[in-house]
Formats: C-alpha cells, sequence, structure tokens
C-alpha cells in the first residue's frame, strides 16, 4: 500500500518541525483511506517537549467531532524527532495503541510514514501529489 500524501502537507510538517525545533512539534493528519488530505497541527503539553509529545487532547477531540459532522476522517497522528532519527523511538512503540493508525515522523529535513499494528510499526511508501 502506497500513501498518497499532498506536497502541501509534506511542507506543513517540515515547517512545523523547523518552527518547534529544539522541541517535538505534534499535530494530527486528516484525510480517508491512503489519502493524507491535509495537517492539522496541535500543541505539544507534553512536560518534556524536547525529548517527547503529547497532543494537546482538546485539538484531538475537536478532531474527533469535526469528523463525526461530516469533516475530514483523524487517520493519523505526526510528531518529530529533533535528534534526527526518522523512525518509531522505544517511547513511540509504547505509546502505540495498535489501532492501524498512520504516524509521521519528521526528522533530519524529511519526512517518514508508518503503520501502527499489533506487532509495532510498519513502515509505509508514499507519493507526494500536487496540492
Amino acid at each position: 500500500m502506497t500513501l498518497e500524501v499532498s506536497s502541501q502537507v509534506l511542507g506543513t510538517l517540515l515547517a512545523e518541525a523547523d518552527s518547534a525545533h529544539p522541541r517535538e512539534c505534534c499535530g494530527i493528519l486528516l484525510g480517508e483511506g491512503v489519502c493524507i488530505a491535509s495537517a492539522k497541527p496541535a500543541a505539544n503539553v507534553h512536560p518534556e517537549p524536547e525529548t517527547h509529545f503529547e497532543i494537546d487532547p482538546q485539538a484531538l477531540v475537536d478532531a474527533h467531532r469535526e469528523a463525526r459532522n461530516g469533516g475530514p476522517q483523524v487517520i493519523g497522528y505526526y510528531h518529530s524527532h529533533p535528534n534526527g532519527l526518522a523512525r518509531p523511538s522505544a517511547t513511540d512503540e509504547a505509546m502505540a495503541s495498535g489501532e492501524g493508525a498512520i504516524w509521521a515522523i519528521i526528522a533530519a529535513g524529511g519526512v517518514t510514514f508508518w503503520r501502527e499494528g499489533g506487532a509495532g510499526f510498519s513502515p509505509l511508501p508514499y507519493e507526494a501529489r500536487p496540492r
């Protein structure tokens, strides 16, 4: 399975990571199926944002409420790794629900995508699409 990601989303993710550095940025991926149509930045409310992230719970509630009312679906989450490693960390593995969400990790000027599952994370190839 190959994800479709708009070039605008990729630009948003890279800009968010750059702006937050040396803290981790985070947010919500919106779309449908294997198409990521937008990224919604959220506050990182973790008490140690240099090494961890926690998406503002109100942002999650709002995104799920909008989805129930016909808005874009919440299909995953994103965060940055200021240490430059664009793969799930041990902390990410521990936080994963195993419910199949897509995770984007931004590091070292790039973005990688992952699907969480019962056996951990699996890398997802992606194609950048205009807008």
